[in-house]
């Protein structure tokens, strides 16, 4: 054996490195212009609609709270869903009979405001998606979050509270054993001047914390 191999296997294991949380910053890293700096040729906001979207406009909002009920005025959040037909704008969606909409963009990035704490998108309703096995799921949206004190990104879903037919079969809802943790993940409707409207807040720890995701 060579020497320059025995002295490879002889060195000890790489140890880990330390974890960071996402940290007091994440505005200017990720959505500076919610603090005021235009750093960007593209930036990510939370609008993923234009004027020529198919499907119905709704917003989504709500707040962030730790476990001991304050709220988090400095969180990150990202949402990814499929269209109003229920098709996703990537190659791995493999639906028959679906097209991708050219003016919704699915994927959109919004940050808690500094004042009052809540987070918005304005998006459009989901359609069903096919899962597997060709079941469908119920019209949800995929939401990701980060902030201070968070190792990783945590993953969540947010389902409707008027689809109540499509959520008693969905799948991934029924995997939730306690009617009250599944209650977790469904936003509430609110008709507010005219636009639909649905409030999810999201609880990180403590009562009634927040169905998430190992992703």
């Amino acid at each position: 054996m060579s020497p320059m191999l025995t002295q490879q296997h002889m060195q000890p294991p790489m140890r880990e490195t330390a974890s960071q949380t996402a940290g007091p910053y994440v505005h200017i890293g990720l959505a500076p212009l919610q603090t005021g700096l235009s750093v960007f040729e593209n930036n990510f906001g939370n609008v993923l609609t234009n004027s020529q979207t198919q499907g119905q406009r709704i917003r989504v909002e709500g707040r962030v709270f730790d476990g001991i009920g304050t709220v988090l005025k400095d969180v990150l959040i990202e949402c990814w869903q499929a269209n109003a037909q229920g098709k996703y704008a990537h190659p791995a969606d493999q639906q028959s009979g679906k097209t991708i909409d050219p003016h919704f963009r699915g994927w959109g990035r919004s940050c808690t405001d500094f004042d009052t704490g809540v987070y918005s998108f304005n998006t459009v309703k989901p359609g069903l998606v096919a899962g597997r096995g060709g079941r469908f799921m119920a019209p949800h949206i995929n939401l990701w979050i980060v902030a201070r004190g968070i190792n990783m990104g945590l993953n969540t879903r947010l389902y409707f509270s008027d689809e109540f037919e499509a959520n008693a079969k969905d799948a991934v809802l029924n995997l939730i054993e306690w009617e009250a943790r599944r209650a977790t993940l469904v936003a509430q409707r609110h008709d507010i001047d005219g636009v639909v409207v649905y409030r999810f807040d999201i609880r990180l720890q403590g009562e009634n914390e927040t169905v998430f995701f190992d992703i």
